[in-house]
């Protein structure tokens, strides 16, 4: 058959296909079984959050950055908190033990969704037995924040000032146990992935995208250092009490979904060791400024604008916030990293094969509910 018999296929994968995270539909051109062009098609979990923001008190939005990336609700309460204190010319002013506490909640969060992400990421590419390996200590962080804050996904912990109560003597206990227990068990999920034969054949050289490139189409997080870019904005950009903790950045430069898995993997264990010296450094004090400790108190900032940020699991997200002087924003546009890196995958997929888009679209870690915001 010459080439000019050859026809296109156009195929609908997602939103309902399990792979494609619920809610992303990916329109497909196939030339057999490999991928000529990809179009993504998002908004199937549009809930107009950032609407949403312009029609609440600063308060009020506070949990619904929960929603956000659903997985991530700590990192997300951080990041809006932070926009929101820059905004007042706060951000110097919160209690110590404050930011020692959103670090620690910040890093459990990380580890319990980079847990998640390859507990599911595994069983996208057909290994069931590291999600029921990693839920066994996810379980643990998730005891730990309900016993904080008692709840289990949707936390509304961080507060604008502060967070919304001290840590508990329980709460410690449970924390130094989990990070005396989870190295050996980080070496489980080694065991069972890392030099796999099956994992190495799915994921090595598979959605490959260079650093120069990665960073032209905005993307962050574990996904850029996994293009061999050292870049961490709690490294370079420190916010709460980062910049009083020692850590390495981990990247490797293959820029495919093996080398994004690595990252992750480096970095829970880069999580554990920030986790252990606040256990060290944690001071004692307040946990709230006193502005703000009546949560009825309606917070007005002058008229202006701030730019908010942290490094969740997924990558940089950040809150572009504009005020008026109100007790509400005028303007806020979430930067959220799943948005950008769903629209940086058919670049990284085309010329692959069918079987590999499950893969790449796992590897960016995608949480539609940033996405469709």
């Amino acid at each position: 058959m010459s080439s000019s018999d050859i026809r296109t296929l156009e195929l609908n994968m997602g939103p309902q296909h399990p792979s494609t995270h619920g809610v992303l539909r990916l329109v497909l051109q196939l030339n057999g079984e490999i991928i000529e062009n990809t179009s993504p098609r998002v908004g199937y979990l549009h809930r107009g959050f950032e609407k949403m923001a312009e029609n609440m008190s600063y308060q009020q939005f506070t949990p619904v950055t929960d929603r956000l990336s659903y997985v991530a609700s700590m990192n997300n309460n951080l990041a809006y908190a932070i926009a929101v204190e820059k905004l007042l010319g706060v951000e110097d002013q919160i209690p110590e033990r404050a930011q020692y506490i959103r670090v620690m909640v910040a890093e459990l969060n990380r580890i319990a969704s980079h847990l998640l992400w390859v507990a599911t990421h595994a069983l996208d590419i057909g290994a069931m037995t590291p999600y029921f390996y990693c839920f066994r200590e996810r379980e643990m962080i998730v005891d730990m924040f309900e016993e904080i804050c008692g709840a289990r996904l949707l936390y509304n912990y961080v507060r604008i000032g502060g967070v919304a109560k001290d840590i508990t003597p329980r709460f410690m206990d449970l924390l130094k146990e989990f990070v005396k227990i989870f190295p050996d068990r980080h070496k489980e999920y080694n065991t069972l992935l890392t030099k796999n034969r099956i994992w190495l054949k799915r994921t090595k050289d598979v959605g490959v995208i260079s650093a120069e490139d990665a960073i032209n189409w905005g993307i962050s997080g574990p996904a850029l250092r996994g293009s061999g870019m050292e870049w961490d904005l709690r490294k370079k950009r420190p916010y709460a009490a980062y910049s009083e903790l020692d850590f390495d950045v981990p990247n490797y430069p293959e820029g495919d979904v093996y080398a994004r898995y690595l990252v992750r993997m480096d970095e829970m264990l880069q999580s554990i060791r920030i986790l252990e010296q606040c256990i060290q450094k944690i001071p004692d004090g307040p946990v709230m400024m006193d502005d703000f400790k009546k949560i009825t108190k309606p917070i007005k900032p002058p008229a202006g604008e701030s730019y908010g940020y942290a490094e969740n699991p997924t990558g940089e997200l950040g809150f572009f916030i504009v005020s008026e002087g109100k007790n509400k924003p005028y303007r806020m546009k979430i930067r959220a990293p799943s948005f950008v890196h769903a629209y940086a995958l058919p670049f990284m997929i085309k010329g692959s094969l069918l079987a590999d888009v499950v893969a790449v679209i796992g590897s960016l870690d995608l949480v539609f509910g940033e996405s469709d915001r």
